[in-house]
């Protein structure tokens, strides 16, 4: 931080000055983490340790430390000539991964090092729902945390082993989080929650924290991105107390990630190779150019995102011949090594600016990645996974896909239907009137057949029939002012429908 802040103008320097100033007199920011803190030591008590003024100076000390680093100015672009592809040793295919021993009691051995993390700070809103997303139901009633949680369970049923869960929650969803936990208290899974910290946003005009201009509400503040994931994990008590079970390694995903489950080859190769962190990348395609990739750079691993890509680089960036691989977010990390790198203050990922405006005034919320925290980490590798482990369900088109017959449902896991034939998935296009999970689910009286599609254009006031078949190519167009129904059974191959008479 002291290197950071030497760096900085004059002008720089008081905006820093008065920035900590105003911090440190925002009552409400103490009053929140004050209650978090109780709530979690009379939840868990025999996790933590952690002394509330302790808890609270850690969050405002790391708010203070990555505005100073971003008014630095911190070089954000990497030298376009240095990039070098991977080898297969930094980046290794998953067909190379050694096979896990047969022997329950070595599975037993692996699985008892493992914690699971789930980021569940997300909301629901994109897709018109106001509790947190992982409560969204995804398939057969179940949603994304049953899933999750049915997954362990049936992990620690059939090993004997204790795979605890954890949720990283944001202050938007940490009470509900709280509610909806409490249905799995019979289960068994241990299951921990957290919260990542919750910094002011900033206001553009004088840099001084929204707050103190009287946004005094949940508007004034912000949770800084998921690689904040580190030092909240260490500042919750969480790990201390995972290190003092002896758990070695936390598998961290997206909670709306349904490919983003536990893996034993991958956990195996980890913990063998003593790779203290692995992001699981996968082949990119053209729906994903804009994702971050995995380059060498100056002799370490690095996460390259396009932010960080001067213009004249950008189309070369989005190439899917040169940068074949990109970044799902499912990532593997050692425990000690976290402990190690955010106790030296060693973590100081890109910062990504995200402007945004309330109440009418421009405020600057700064965040970081997780995975860009992989050029920390000794021995740090990517694994070249199957696209199957990147199924995320972002809006209600992805929901179509998992909900229909391209998938099937066992022991909480989504898995594609064989009788699909071809490896990619349809392209589904979905109006404004499905974009809400309540209007989607709406329309259709049963999620039709997509096993043959190739695409689905669906505009307009249109509603499917059960029993509904699309094959090929499909667009459905209803007129302006027109309700367009799909009849009940009826079968669409390769066909423009704008009216009943298309039929």
């Amino acid at each position: 931080m002291a290197a950071a802040a030497a760096s900085l103008s004059p002008a720089d320097s008081q905006k820093l000055s008065n920035l900590k100033s105003s911090v440190a007199g925002l009552n409400q920011i103490r009053h929140f983490l004050l209650l978090r803190s109780l709530f979690v030591i009379v939840l868990v008590p025999s996790d933590f340790g952690v002394s509330i003024a302790c808890f609270f100076e850690d969050e405002k000390k790391g708010f203070i430390n990555l505005v100073s680093r971003y008014l630095s100015g911190e070089a954000q672009f990497v030298e376009w000539s240095k990039i070098q592809t991977p080898t297969d040793e930094v980046v290794v295919p998953y067909d190379s991964l050694a096979p896990v021993s047969d022997d329950p009691a070595e599975t037993k051995k692996l699985l008892d090092k493992l914690v699971v993390l789930k980021l569940n700070g997300g909301l629901g809103t994109t897709m018109g729902c106001t509790g947190p997303k992982s409560v969204i139901e995804v398939r057969n009633g179940l949603t994304f945390l049953d899933l999750i949680v049915i997954q362990i369970e049936n992990l620690n049923s059939k090993y004997g082993c204790n795979v605890p869960l954890l949720l990283m929650n944001s202050f938007n969803t940490h009470d509900d989080t709280l509610k909806i936990v409490e249905k799995y208290s019979k289960s068994n899974v241990e299951i921990h929650t957290f919260n990542q910290s919750q910094y002011p946003r900033l206001v553009v005009e004088d840099f001084s924290p929204l707050p103190s201009k009287g946004v005094t509400g949940k508007d004034g503040w912000y949770p800084p991105g998921h690689g904040d994931v580190f030092p909240s994990l260490k500042n919750s008590g969480k790990l201390d107390a995972l290190l003092s079970k002896g758990k070695e390694y936390v598998f961290i995903a997206n909670s709306d990630n349904l490919g983003a489950v536990v893996d034993l080859k991958i956990l195996n190769h980890l913990i063998r190779n003593k790779n203290e962190y692995c992001m699981e990348v996968t082949p990119k395609t053209l729906a994903d150019v804009k994702g971050g990739t995995l380059i060498s750079y100056e002799g370490r691993v690095q996460l390259l995102e396009i932010a960080q890509v001067a213009d004249e680089h950008v189309s070369e960036f989005k190439s899917i011949e040169k940068f074949k691989i990109f970044n799902t977010n499912n990532l593997w990390a050692n425990l000690k090594a976290i402990k190690r790198l955010v106790e030296a203050d060693g973590l100081k990922m890109e910062i990504i600016p995200n402007p945004k405006e309330v109440e009418g005034i421009k405020v600057l919320q700064l965040e970081t990645a997780a995975g860009a925290a992989i050029r920390f980490f000794d021995n740090a590798i990517g694994a070249n996974v199957p696209r199957s482990r990147f199924l995320p369900v972002k809006a209600t088109s992805d929901l179509l896909l998992v909900q229909s017959d391209l998938y099937t449902l066992a022991d909480g896991y989504v898995s594609r239907n064989t009788a699909r034939t071809n490896p990619a998935n349809p392209a589904i296009e979905l109006g404004p009137e499905f974009k809400k999970v309540g209007n989607f689910l709406s329309r259709f009286k049963s999620i039709p057949s997509i096993i043959e599609l190739d695409s689905l254009k669906v505009s307009g006031d249109v509603w499917f029939g059960s029993g509904v078949v699309l094959k090929g190519k499909v667009n459905i167009t209803a007129k302006s002012g027109v309700k367009l129904e799909i009849p009940d059974g009826a079968v669409l191959a390769n066909k423009d429908i704008n009216g009943p008479e298309d039929f």
